[in-house]
């Protein structure tokens, strides 16, 4: 559905308003909120959270939500969703965890750009900055990872997804590098990315654990990955 210059998304029995220069979601994302599970009171931050749509369903679940974007017009329209909806969210701008220096949630979460990015390949449309990971796709990630630990309280998870090529098992040994407890919540078989084949040479020399098949492919497996502070 449109109006002027905005998209309204329909998920389950909420609506959202998508304007134009924000990212409406893709099938990683709808991926991402399926296994997004919340407890009633439990403290949650989603970074980079776009329009809102996983920190609005959280909200609605009873989480007490932070919600942050380095986008500005994102920050307002997380907000507007947000009473679109009926629920409160703290909406914050800001890159990473600057936003949110020196607390503590229960939760950590976000599934942030990823795609990776050959030099002298980098487009500036908004589609492409919504995806570009960096050279090898982990530059966001790795820094969301990085600083998790220091994020979340005892017990708290962090959970993010990645592509396959990036590569399930690197993924688990950056997290219990950073002191969490890897473990694999949900997975996916999706179409390919459209700007994936622009960059499949590159993709394949950075698949170290043989996830593409020979040819052009079609699909890519995305997995949701969890990992917890003990």
């Amino acid at each position: 559905m449109t109006g002027a210059g905005v998209l309204l998304y329909l998920y389950g029995d909420c609506v959202f308003r998508v304007p134009d220069g924000v990212q409406p979601p893709k099938a990683g994302s709808l991926l991402f909120c399926r296994h997004l599970a919340v407890r009633p009171g439990e403290r949650m931050v989603e970074i980079g959270a776009g329009f809102g749509l996983a920190a609005v369903l959280a909200a609605r679940g009873g989480a007490r939500v932070v919600a942050t974007d380095v986008v500005p017009a994102a920050v307002e329209t997380i907000r507007a969703n947000a009473a679109l909806n009926g629920v409160t969210i703290d909406a914050r701008l800001g890159d990473g965890y600057t936003p949110v220096t020196g607390e503590r949630f229960d939760l950590v979460c976000s599934n942030p750009p990823q795609m990776p990015t050959p030099p002298g390949r980098e487009r500036r449309d908004a589609a492409a900055a919504a995806d570009n990971g960096g050279h090898d796709g982990w530059e966001m990630l790795d820094r969301l990872i990085a600083g998790a630990a220091a994020h979340l309280a005892p017990g708290g998870r962090f959970v993010t997804t990645i592509f396959a090529f990036l590569g399930r098992e690197a993924a688990f040994a950056k997290l219990e590098a950073a002191g969490l407890t890897p473990r694999l919540i949900g997975s996916e078989t999706q179409g390919f990315p459209r700007i994936g084949y622009e960059r499949l040479e590159h993709l394949r020399a950075l698949d170290a654990e043989g996830t593409l098949p020979p040819g052009m492919p079609e699909r890519v497996e995305r997995f949701v990955i969890e990992g917890r502070l003990t």
